[in-house]
């Protein structure tokens, strides 16, 4: 009997153990998951698959490849292998460093793949994996076996006795549970998969060059610091349009490129293929770039440059934008207008719109450009309107005020009937007219980068407000949202529809 720690093997190793066993005639068996809490539905799964076979493998989950949400795993990867290899009916342990076990199917080629009772009907799987493995399996001539033992819910029993949360989110998730389940917020997306959405706003390249200090130069009064690498993401409406794309199946997105240093290379490989573009090049600007140098150790941003367009569009780019508007805005359900204040959105290109557009979402961003001069007012018509607490404050004149009045007072100016405030770790408030205001905290409990979080929050909760979701639920999906977006670097990737449902499935349990 192998001893736990030489159960654990690496997977080049464990392909070596597996060719000796198919030349024995032996039968080996695979499975797959992230095993986060043994308890005893695993213990029966496990010995179940063992008598499928002759040679039990567990496949498990990579801590960096868990998406179930902030705090997950509770024990890390090395703590579940030893766990895991310490039980008899298990031979090897291998951890997988991909998103699915694909790869790891694809090199051990097992004669049988075991999963458990509640993956037996894909279509009812979340994260939509399971056909990929499935597929994988028979390509190589395995055998696909569901388990029928005991179902018990590591998440539920994480969620019951070891809480990642303060006692004001866990009050607050016990009392949302009983007015609504994970499986309705999932069915009511499906609502959103036919909305035709047109997204309004500045292209935005976020640049990230990594970078180290190496110490103080000693002729000048300033840090050296050696470059490491550099990543391009697609900012700004960019990657609103991304978002938007995992939930609607049509999406598109009018904009402005700069006619000097497009960077159309750059958008091109960054934005959705699926996403219908409508761009419009200003021949004597250029394309918006926000350069930051970043200390990849911890993330945090050292300096920044942005490279910025004249603060007004020519008369021509600007009147062939409001002639597409006012013929094209009317026929999309819903259009999100993403105003970063870099001079796209026109006082004549916003009267467009707030004329032409059937459901208009708002966002007003305030950054080291434009504080104080792109506010929320100077949109006369807004469906729904979604701003910081610092944009609120600086729409409505009032420092420390409390918020429910400046929230009314946006209402009587834009007109929306529903409005969403994000408050950064202070969660966020929600609030339709005639009805009341809902306060929901933040899920998140680690932060890799705060960049385009808001944006995620933004381009989720539109169409769910499009779709007349109740304004308590918006707040739940918007943080949920979020608590996944600043665990990407930038908009390295949108936050995908599979993993957000399975986020709100853990959240729920």
């Amino acid at each position: 009997m192998n001893s736990v720690r030489q159960k654990i093997l690496s997977l080049e190793e464990l392909a070596t153990k597996v060719a000796q066993v198919r030349n024995s005639g032996q039968k080996t068996v695979l499975c797959h998951g992230v095993f986060d809490l043994i308890h005893p539905g695993h213990i029966r799964h496990l010995e179940s698959a063992r008598r499928e076979g002759d040679v039990l493998i567990v496949s498990l989950t990579a801590d960096a490849m868990v998406n179930r949400g902030p705090g997950r795993p509770v024990f890390n990867e090395r703590l579940r292998a030893e766990t895991i290899a310490a039980l008899e009916c298990v031979d090897y342990v291998v951890v997988c460093r991909h998103p699915t076990a694909v790869s790891i199917i694809n090199e051990l080629q097992p004669n049988v793949y075991v999963k458990g009772p509640d993956y037996a009907e894909p279509d009812k799987n979340a994260e939509g994996n399971i056909r990929l493995e499935m597929e994988a399996a028979k390509k190589v001539g395995g055998r696909i076996h569901f388990t029928e033992e005991l179902l018990f819910s590591s998440t539920q029993l994480l969620n019951d006795y070891f809480s990642i949360y303060p006692p004001q989110t866990e009050n607050f998730l016990n009392e949302f549970k009983q007015k609504f389940t994970a499986d309705d917020i999932i069915e009511r997306f499906e609502s959103l998969r036919n909305l035709r959405v047109l997204v309004v706003g500045e292209v935005i390249v976020d640049e990230y060059h990594y970078c180290k200090g190496i110490g103080k130069s000693p002729k000048d009064s300033i840090i050296v610091s050696k470059h490491i690498s550099d990543e391009s993401f697609g900012g700004g409406s960019i990657a609103c349009a991304n978002h938007l794309a995992e939930y609607c199946n049509e999406v598109h997105l009018l904009s402005v490129v700069g006619g000097v240093e497009s960077r159309e290379d750059v958008i091109e490989e960054c934005l959705n293929p699926r996403v219908k573009r409508h761009f419009f090049k200003d021949p004597g600007a250029c394309t918006i770039v926000k350069r930051r140098y970043v200390d990849p150790d911890f993330m945090h941003k050292l300096f920044e440059i942005c490279y910025l367009p004249n603060p007004k569009l020519e008369e021509a780019v600007e009147r062939e934008i409001i002639d597409y508007l006012s013929t094209a805005a009317s026929e999309f359900d819903m259009v999100l207008v993403t105003d970063f204040g870099h001079g796209m959105l026109s006082e004549n290109v916003i009267k467009t719109l707030t004329k032409t557009a059937k459901f208009l979402a708002v966002n007003t961003q305030t950054n080291s450009a434009n504080t104080g001069y792109n506010v929320i007012t100077k949109y006369p018509r807004a469906d729904y309107v979604c701003i910081d607490e610092p944009e609120l404050r600086l729409a409505t004149y009032d420092r420390i005020g409390p918020l429910e009045p400046l929230v009314k007072q946006v209402v009587e100016k834009t007109g929306a009937s529903r409005v969403t405030i994000t408050r950064g770790h202070n969660g966020a408030l929600t609030y339709r007219t005639g009805d009341h205001f809902h306060e929901t905290p933040i899920f998140s409990t680690r932060i890799v980068d705060r960049t385009g979080a808001g944006d995620a929050f933004l381009s989720v909760t539109a169409p769910c407000v499009a779709a007349e979701f109740p304004m308590e639920l918006i707040g739940f999906i918007g943080n949920a949202v979020g608590a996944m977006a600043v665990q990407i670097v930038c908009n390295r990737s949108p936050v995908k529809r599979e993993l957000l449902f399975k986020f709100i499935q853990g959240l729920l349990k």
